[in-house]
């Protein structure tokens, strides 16, 4: 007798391949998306920071190697 509607094991095993895709709610990609604006502008305002007052860099705590790394990572049209 032929069990056509019986999970075959190629059928079975397709989940587990697909176990390493992530899958995103739209409340997580916004706060993805949040995190990367709230990163952003803090390079952007430590750009600004170590351009206009660099003496209150030393006040954050921050070495000028660390914020020259920080202002690295802005888009190169914002460096």
């Amino acid at each position: 007798m032929n069990d056509s509607f019986a999970p075959s094991t190629c059928l079975a095993a397709a989940p587990a391949m697909h176990m390493g895709r992530r899958r995103y709610g739209l409340a997580a990609l916004r706060s993805l998306i949040a995190e990367h604006r709230k990163q952003a502008y803090f390079r952007f305002e430590l750009k600004r920071m170590a351009r206009d007052n660099p003496h209150l860099i030393d006040d954050i705590g921050l070495t000028k190697k660390e914020v020259e790394a920080e202002i690295a990572k802005l888009p190169f049209w914002q460096r």
